[in-house]
């Protein structure tokens, strides 16, 4: 108020005071930014540059200003190298940059700073503070302006500022004019001031938004009694304070997260979520979490109860996965609360089961409206569905009442859709609930081609057991289904479970059920028999009429290898059906071999047949009867003389040949008979040679064997004894022609001895004659051969 600005500083030898400016009345205002001081007094504005302590510029106030002491000036620095003014109702913008030198005169006394005024802005209040305020338009958008190059220049600034000014209209416009005198008491009386607001002011001078303030006793306050500060913050965001007397006022500028809180206040729910998504992309909710007013959640559910009360419950339950997230309990209640406004069909889709899952009776209220609406989305729904968010059995219950009540629920023909696709969910169900033997009956009404898997895979032989005919009938359905489609005839996949399994589907049952289906009861027992032909020996009589029904080629072959049926029913069946093959089988086995070689010859005329049939039994009078047969018969006798061998003499068939009997092919009949016997001879000749040579060659190697020589030790001990066989005195040993050498002792089974003395025998040098004469005696006294060749031979046959 005395009018003094100094500036005090600390050097090498004290504090140093400046003396800055005097004499002109009351300074209302002061700012300092880097080397500039600018200050404000009743006459104008004055810029100091402490470098050069020079003043630079003199910015005069105003002209028709009101009273500077009631409307004073406000100064703020934008940044380094501009000035922002606000003075009553004008603002002037300031900026200081380098003066340039000149070449007529580069060392003049003038300040090294020049100030020019950018702009000038007129008003319609009296500005009570002034700050830049940030814009979002980017500064390379904009037509780049020059800035100093020294010191004074100011950082680089990314967006363009607007001005943020604190407004404050007058209430008394004589304070404009200064006509202060009042005529009349009314006049005197102070008037109330109005609300004062924050505006934004473009660079053009247009105004971009206005906010009224809500300040105690705003009433009674004036133009110089409010102060507008901005704060310095880390965020992008700029923060202001806004001080009166009584009040202190934060002051932000309005973002995302009030535009959203404004969208939720006009139940504009659906812009608001979409505002907070787009955030969230561009990550900048985190900074709001825990906030008021920016619970995604609880907008969220503000929108879907809006959208119920309208009756839009598609559109609520699209929304519902985003608003009920992972809450299972406000999934559970949002569900209910389209149960009870029968709108479950509408949230029913976006229904999670998994991630998270809700409790069973949500899932089993799902089901049970399936069950009733649309019963091929309830199949689809178990299908799709993991087994264990729901109680299966409850189900189960549920869909066997409603199967229970349909018509026709039982019958194998004329099923309706409904009924067959809740027997198709019943199916599922026991299923999934490990319970496949009562899925199995489903299974087989409904025709599954995975019937006989299912068996085989969950082992359900013993629940089959009464059920032979559904799925012989099954079967035969898809072995017709495979020939109409051209597929090549595979064996009955039923025959083959059956068979497989005789174990845990006893025969006896199976032969039992199917009675009714002969032709399948001929495959079983056919494929148990080619399996065990002892398998089916009880049902071997029934076997034989199966065969001569469905395979009579085959029925042979059942006869020759099946020993269990009876003979003379298979002999009356066989002639039932005129099968004479296997009549002279049967004939044949029960021994009436004469009766079946006639039917060979008087039914089959097959002379071959007749010959073999005559081999197979080997009797003598059959060859008879059927030489005496042939005697009238040329086309046997010719068939007899080319198939003799070792069975008949070629001679005694020819001669029972009548004379004059014409006989078509004798001559090579005859012919044939002459070069097998010729062959014969050959053949016995070569072997005959063969063997000669062969025993030729055995011969000269046994002699040669026997003859030899080995070697022998004194210590090799007799194999019947095992005492050694050089012993002192020597007794008498014998050696055999197989190499064995044992005591004469031991070769003999008798307590006599070989010799009266045969040591001394054996120790003298007897002549030749002697020699001869005692081998003889030894030989003659030896009871067998190699004692141990007969060892071993008795060892072998034991």
């Amino acid at each position: 108020m005395a009018g003094n600005l100094v500036m005090h500083e600390k050097g090498w030898l004290g504090h140093k005071e400046t003396l800055l400016h005097s004499g002109e009345g009351p300074i209302w205002q002061t700012r300092w930014r880097g080397r500039l001081i600018a200050w404000a007094n009743d006459l104008g504005v004055k810029i100091y540059d402490t470098q050069s302590q020079m003043r630079i510029i003199f910015i005069d106030r105003p002209a028709d200003s009101p009273r500077a002491d009631l409307f004073k000036c406000t100064l703020h620095w934008q940044d380094d190298s501009t000035l922002l003014i606000a003075w009553a109702d004008e603002i002037k913008v300031a900026r200081i940059r380098t003066r340039p030198r000149t070449a007529a005169n580069p060392k003049t006394n003038l300040p090294p700073l020049i100030v020019e005024v950018t702009a000038v802005f007129q008003l319609d209040c009296m500005i009570a503070g002034i700050v830049p305020h940030p814009m979002t338009t980017p500064l390379s958008a904009m037509v780049p302006q020059p800035r100093p190059s020294n010191v004074a220049s100011s950082p680089s600034q990314p967006f363009l500022t607007s001005f943020l000014v604190l407004a404050y209209t007058p209430p008394d416009t004589s304070l404009l004019t200064g006509n202060e005198l009042a005529s009349s008491h009314a006049e005197q009386a102070r008037k109330a001031a109005e609300r004062p607001e924050l505006r934004i002011i473009s660079r053009s001078g247009e105004e971009l938004a206005a906010d009224a303030l809500s300040i105690t006793g705003f009433e009674r306050w004036g133009c110089n009694d409010y102060v507008l500060v901005d704060v310095p913050s880390n965020q992008h965001e700029a923060f202001y304070v806004v001080l009166s007397p009584k009040d202190v006022v934060v002051v932000r500028p309005r973002d995302w997260r009030d535009h959203v809180a404004w969208l939720v206040e006009r139940k504009r729910y659906e812009e608001a979520l979409e505002e907070i998504e787009r955030r969230q992309v561009a990550g900048e909710t985190a900074a709001a979490e825990g906030e008021e007013g920016i619970d995604a959640i609880a907008i969220g559910q503000k929108y879907i109860e809006h959208l119920v009360s309208e009756g839009e419950f598609v559109k609520a339950a699209r929304l519902c996965p985003k608003v009920c997230g992972q809450d299972t309990k406000r999934w559970e209640d949002w569900i209910f609360v389209f149960v009870q406004k029968h709108q479950l069909q509408a949230i029913i889709p976006f229904v999670p089961t998994e991630s998270p899952t809700l409790g069973h009776l949500v899932y089993e209220m799902i089901l049970a409206y399936f069950l009733a609406h649309d019963r091929q989305t309830l199949l689809n729904t178990i299908r799709d569905w993991p087994k264990g968010i729901y109680d299966i059995s409850v189900i189960i219950v549920a869909v066997q009442a409603e199967l229970d009540r349909a018509p026709s629920s039982s019958a194998m023909t004329s099923t309706s859709p409904d009924t067959a696709i809740l027997m198709e969910c019943l199916a599922e169900l026991y299923t999934m609930n490990r319970q496949p033997g009562k899925a199995l009956p489903y299974f087989i009404r409904l025709r599954r081609p995975n019937v006989f898997d299912l068996i085989r895979e969950n082992n359900l032989f013993t629940s089959v057991q009464d059920q032979v005919t559904l799925l012989v009938d099954f079967d035969h359905e898809l072995m017709e289904k495979r020939r109409k489609e051209g597929a090549e005839p595979e064996e009955s996949t039923v025959i083959k479970l059956f068979v497989d399994h005789i174990h845990s589907i006893p025969i006896g049952r199976v032969v039992q059920q199917l009675e009714s289906r002969p032709y399948y009861l001929y495959l079983y027992l056919d494929a148990l028999f080619m399996k065990d032909s002892h398998l089916t020996s009880d049902f071997a009589d029934k076997q034989v009429t199966l065969y001569a029904e469905y395979a009579p080629l085959r029925l042979i072959d059942f006869l020759r290898a099946s020993n269990y049926y009876n003979l003379e029913m298979a002999y009356r069946i066989c002639n039932e059906r005129d099968l004479v093959p296997e009549m002279v089988f049967l004939l044949g086995r029960m021994g009436n071999n004469r009766q079946a070689l006639t039917l060979i010859i008087e039914r089959l005329g097959d002379v071959n047949r007749a010959i073999d049939f005559a081999k197979e039994q080997h009797d003598d009078d059959l060859w008879e009867d059927l030489l005496r047969y042939s005697e009238s018969r040329p086309t046997f006798i010719r068939g007899l003389l080319e198939n003799v061998g070792a069975e008949i003499d070629p001679i005694r068939l020819i001669r029972r040949i009548k004379n004059g009997l014409e006989i078509p092919g004798l001559k090579g009949a005859l012919i044939k008979i002459l070069h097998d016997f010729n062959l014969q001879m050959s053949l016995l000749e070569g072997c005959q040679t063969v063997l000669n040579g062969d025993c030729v060659d055995l011969a000269s190697t046994l002699y040669r064997g026997q003859s030899s020589g080995f070697s022998l030790n004194g210590k090799t001990s007799c194999p019947i004894c095992s005492l050694p066989l050089v012993q002192m005195p020597q007794s008498l040993i014998l050696l055999y022609l197989c190499r064995h050498i044992v005591h004469a002792r031991c070769a003999s089974k008798s307590d006599r001895p070989l010799l009266p003395n045969d040591d001394s025998l054996v120790t003298t040098r007897p002549n030749t004659s002697a020699r001869i004469a005692l081998t003889s005696m030894i030989r003659a006294r030896i009871d067998q051969g190699c004692p141990v060749c007969h060892r071993r031979g008795e060892g072998e046959r034991t």
